[in-house]
């Protein structure tokens, strides 16, 4: 029995660990190019007033230099566009080096003198993703922060009135509360730019402080949508190369529709195109270099800072982060040119198809295309060009084959990894007779254009993505005869999270010879999630399909764009990627595997209870906690549950008993509901949470090894400093040094930190557990080298004892195989206890760590999220540090202790996979009672 409990906890975490390492690199390699400061980095520090720096003095605000501007700016006389950037989770200010040095590469090549002064803020490196508490203080600093800006330009005739904010992390869900300040100016801030920000919910919810925060911005930005229409927000997460962040987390709430809003993911930029992880998305060059060019195009000449109009930041955004034309901005707008009336540059095209090459000599060219006969049978036009240049090339001729004068359709084209598209659809050109495509170089650069005539219907194709449970044992083939540029392959039943998809691509061409790369893209059409790989033919390519958001009702399905090859045979081959299924679950729904580890382990010490109820001994930890695996017990409520909240009576009946609603798992889909705190939610299959009580258990059941490990060998090494010692009181504690040691620890926890009070209880316990195991160990040598007939003797003595009564050892001599039995059980119960003091000490931990790390500005944490819980837990520590089987076994109140854990474990699962912080609470509530049994 225990060799199959061993295989099936192994498997298991097996398993664990196969979602783990898909999860953490399981993705493309790192494909962006590192930003590099062509000078040294200065940052000076921006004086604030004394009130301020008072108030917040772990805090600081810098102005980022470098070279002679450095030195220009040294007075801090600016006359620049103001960008402040602010870090996130501990991040350094100094992040701020990747935009503030490719600005000033930029600024070099710019008339007129424009420039940007690049400020960033020093939040001294806070855990706030973690610890909730500094998230407002860091707010008002915010506020504070830039009025101190504006300041600095209150010397020009015509100064800045705003700044754009560039937050990273949770520095963009920072900026994005200044709104929530009841004296903040909407006016000050017209942009913010996040990078890889969470704005739907915390990725852990570890304290109070941090959701409430969440909950009051989503209110504001939701319910107050049209008081701030003149602020635009752009969001960009990283993609699946950060794990910290999922991308689905950095769409923005709001009403749907919200025209200045924009939510990506870095993998659809325009020329960016690549995934980068938490850190790297800040000095990713290709994605500076976009957010530099958006910027500087956002500067009106005439003021020389940042334009105010939402029409002209949307248009600037949209052109550099969502759909590039390869055009300059100021060309989009004008739709009538004039064209080279040279005969000899002129050629009709009567073909279905174009593929031409341009000379080494520079010419003038054009290729016309007669619309009139192709209307009937088409119903598209396509064409693609290598020539990256900056220029219009597609134009529609509204007055016959002689086009002087025509109408520029370039404005609908698209910037793929290797080449310019253009897809026109032919009944929105109704006016117009011909199309003229511009093959010109008169600066002799040689380039390629191939352009056809489709008909989409029979160039899409539809193939059905395998169940998520065919662990990659079926596949869905497709192949195609290519004879067109375009294929579109529509990827029917893809569109929840979890599931996750092998896309195989293999080429193949009759002719070799010297093609366009071509281009296969996954496009989402809920989300801007769109990944695109650039391959060159013939070739074998493996494409990730994974979504980072579940597809909303009345939407399109995702569909593979195919750039392809003339005249080649491409097979297309979709299975499920179990790694990658399990993945997925983890990014998602990572955060239910500690609540089930919880449940586990309380159900452990249930079983503790359980045994010593009935044959007043404790069983072996292993066993129990390998008992600890009850789905039918747990999950079948929750079940019940969810079923009865169906019903509206039984709501009634919820909300008058004033229970908070149900944690439902994470939300994926962009227009989600929301829980009453803000968490969002969504109702997935049921049939995910025993998985994550199964990997939940297995945490539970090799952790509780490890533990017991480490308590052996730190017993080991402590041994001889102590004397040895043969009885199960060992290293308890009289009731009045109790009483003194509660009172101590209550008082150090209001002066300073909660979480330091509860550590501090919790290695007062674990020292309990260590002293046991020392006088386990040392009662078992003894008894090794004791005479044989006196063993004997003890042993049979035993032996008849426990025929009539095998759990009484009172009168026992302390050298006996009862009393190591003894020391054995109250061992094993204290093993137990101190797994699950684990999980709340694990819970506080950056509470904790953020006290240390600001403890030079303060010596008390303030807000404090493990007050509230440090003076009962810290009670209940210490009073099971007296605690033994002997005093449980004749407690009264041990009957109705024993169950308490199961309904505390069904009250976890119910309300606190979104809300972790809850779990040390249900485990209080299950040892209050355990701790009055060692006194009654």
């Amino acid at each position: 029995m225990k060799l199959a409990t061993v295989a099936f906890y192994g498997f298991a975490l097996g398993l664990l660990a196969v979602g783990l390492r898909e999860l953490l690199t399981g993705f493309e390699e790192n494909r962006c190019s590192m930003t590099y400061m062509f000078e040294y980095p200065e940052y000076r520090r921006v004086s604030l007033p004394r009130r301020v720096a008072r108030l917040y003095p772990a805090y600081g605000l810098y102005l980022y230099g470098e070279g002679v501007y450095a030195q220009e700016t040294r007075a801090l006389k600016l006359t620049g566009a103001p960008v402040l950037f602010l870090p996130g989770n501990a991040g350094s200010y100094k992040q701020a080096r990747s935009l503030g040095s490719v600005a000033l590469r930029k600024a070099e090549n710019m008339e007129g003198g424009l420039h940007f002064n690049v400020f960033t803020v020093d939040f001294n490196e806070e855990l706030v993703a973690l610890y909730g508490g500094s998230l407002l203080r860091q707010t008002h600093f915010l506020h504070e922060s830039i009025k101190a800006i504006l300041r600095l330009y209150k010397h020009l005739k015509s100064p800045p009135q705003s700044v754009v904010l560039v937050g990273h992390s949770m520095g963009g869900v920072v900026a994005r509360a200044l709104f929530t300040l009841p004296r903040f100016n909407t006016n000050l801030v017209s942009l913010i730019i996040t990078q890889a920000s969470p704005h739907l919910a915390p990725v852990l919810a570890l304290d109070p402080y941090l959701l409430d925060f969440y909950s009051a911005v989503r209110q504001k930005w939701v319910n107050q949508a049209k008081k701030l229409r003149n602020v635009t927000v752009l969001s960009v997460g990283g993609g699946y190369r950060d794990y910290q962040v999922r991308s689905g987390l950095t769409s923005l709430p709001g009403p749907p529709g919200d025209p200045n809003k924009l939510s990506l993911v870095a993998t659809a930029v325009p020329r960016t195109w690549v995934s980068t992880d938490h850190l790297s998305i800040v000095w990713c060059k290709e994605l500076v270099l976009a957010t530099v060019r958006a910027l500087f195009d956002l500067i009106d000449p005439e003021t020389r800072q940042f334009s105010v109009k939402p029409e002209k930041k949307m248009a600037v955004l949209n052109h550099h982060f969502i759909r590039h034309p390869v055009r300059t901005l100021e060309e989009t707008q004008e739709t009538s040119v004039s064209i080279s009336d040279f005969p000899e540059a002129w050629s009709e095209v009567n073909t279905l198809r174009l593929a031409y090459s341009t000379p080494k000599e520079g010419q003038v060219k054009y290729f016309l295309f007669a619309l009139s006969s192709r209307r009937k049978a088409y119903s598209h036009f396509y064409c693609r060009s290598n020539n990256l240049e900056m220029s219009s090339w597609v134009y529609g001729c509204v007055n016959g084959s002689k086009c002087v004068h025509a109408v520029d359709l370039s404005a609908g084209s698209e910037l793929l990894p290797s080449y310019k598209v253009l897809v026109l659809s032919l009944s929105d050109l109704s006016s117009a007779t011909h199309l003229v495509v511009s093959a010109s170089n008169l600066n002799g650069k040689q380039f390629t254009v191939e352009c056809e005539w489709q008909r989409q219907d029979s160039q899409t194709l539809s193939v059905p993505a395998p169940h998520v449970l065919s662990f990659g044992l079926t596949a869905s083939d497709v192949s195609i005869n290519s004879s067109g540029l375009l294929h579109i392959i529509q990827l029917q039943y893809f569109h929840q999270v979890y599931q996750a998809l092998r896309i195989n691509v293999a080429s193949q061409c009759k002719v070799h010879k010297d093609r366009l790369p071509n281009v296969y893209r996954i496009n989402v059409p809920w989300f801007r999630e769109d990944s695109l790989t650039s391959v060159s033919v013939p070739s074998v390519t493996e494409i990730s399909g994974m979504l980072h958001t579940s597809r909303p009702d009345n939407t399109s399905g995702v569909v593979l764009q195919l750039h392809t090859s003339p005249n080649c045979q491409y097979k297309v081959s979709v299975r499920t990627s179990l790694p990658r299924v399990l993945g997925q679950i983890l990014r998602f729904c990572g955060p239910m595997v500690p609540v089930y580890t919880a449940v586990t382990l309380l159900l452990a010490c249930r079983g503790q209870l359980c045994s010593i109820l009935k044959s007043k001994r404790s069983a072996d930890m292993s066993q129990v906690v390998g008992k600890g695996l009850q789905p039918h017990q747990v999950n079948l409520p929750i079940y019940i549950l969810h079923m009865l909240l169906s019903c509206s009576w039984f709501q009634e009946v919820w909300s008058v008993l004033y229970l908070p609603p149900m944690d439902a798992l994470p939300s994926a889909t962009p227009d989600m509901t929301f829980h009453e705190d803000g968490v969002p939610v969504e109702e997935w299959p049921h049939l995910l949470s025993p998985l994550f009580y199964i990997w939940g258990a297995a945490v539970a059941y090799w952790g509780s090894a490890l533990l017991r490990l480490i308590v052996r060998l730190i017993s080991l090494i402590l041994a001889p400093l102590h004397r040895p010692s043969v009885s199960r009181d060992c290293s308890t504690v009289r009731p009045r040094t109790l009483l003194l040691i509660i009172l101590c620890l209550t008082v150090m926890g209001g002066l300073s930190c909660g979480a330091l009070s509860i550590f501090a209880a919790f290695l007062l316990h674990l020292y309990r557990v260590l002293r046991l195991q020392m006088t386990e160990r040392s009662l078992r040598h003894m008894l090794n080298l004791a005479p044989r007939k006196h063993k004997e003797a003890d042993n049979g003595s035993v032996e008849e004892e426990s025929q009539s009564q095998p759990t009484e050892c009172n009168g026992a001599p302390l050298l006996s195989e009862c009393a190591l039995q003894e020391v054995r059980d109250d061992l094993q119960l204290h093993l137990c206890l101190s797994a699950l003091f684990t999980l709340p000490v694990m819970l506080i931990a950056p509470s904790l760590l953020h006290w240390i790390r600001n403890l030079r500005y303060s010596t008390q944490l303030d807000p404090d999220p493990c007050w509230p819980l440090s003076v009962p837990l810290i009670i209940v520590y210490m009073l099971l540090i007296n605690c033994n089987t002997l005093k449980l076994s004749n407690s009264k109140l041990l009957p109705l202790t024993s169950c308490l854990p199961l309904p505390m474990s069904i009250a976890m699962v119910t309300f606190s996979p979104l809300h972790l912080y809850r779990v040390s609470y249900f485990l209080l509530a299950a040892l209050v009672p355990l701790a009055s049994c060692c006194l009654l």
